[in-house]
């Protein structure tokens, strides 16, 4: 079974750096073809997907967001992490990690090979 837990500050200041960390246990995050994803659910919208690192280690984020936003990863702990620089009220969400269906693979993926994380609340206040 895999779990993903979620850990980092829960309140980040504005212009600051939102800096999360995933660790991911019953699995290798280097595991073929597997791609380590972060989402967020602000509040009274629609959830958002951030971006991933696949197991190869390289990355892709969402287009509206890649000018602030960093996934990397330590192999040697089995974690990826999210940085999301500049950080305003509107990146105030709940923030998860799972491993989920990149963008591109549409069908080639079964939603049973989905695991998420709980969610961890980060506000960023005005």
């Amino acid at each position: 079974q895999v779990q993903l837990q979620e850990s980092g500050p829960g309140l980040v200041k504005p212009s600051q750096t939102l800096s999360l960390t995933c660790t991911v246990s019953g699995g290798s995050i280097t595991t073929d073809y597997y791609y380590w994803s972060w989402i967020r659910h602000p509040p009274g919208k629609g959830q958002e997907w951030i971006g991933y690192i696949a197991y190869n280690g390289s990355t892709y984020y969402a287009p509206s967001l890649k000018s602030r936003t960093s996934i990397s990863r330590d192999t040697s702990k089995n974690q990826f992490t999210l940085q999301l620089s500049s950080a305003t009220p509107e990146d105030t969400a709940v923030y998860s990690c799972a491993r989920v269906s990149p963008p591109h693979y549409g069908s080639r993926w079964s939603r049973e090979n989905d695991y998420w994380g709980q969610g961890t609340q980060v506000t960023v206040p005005s």
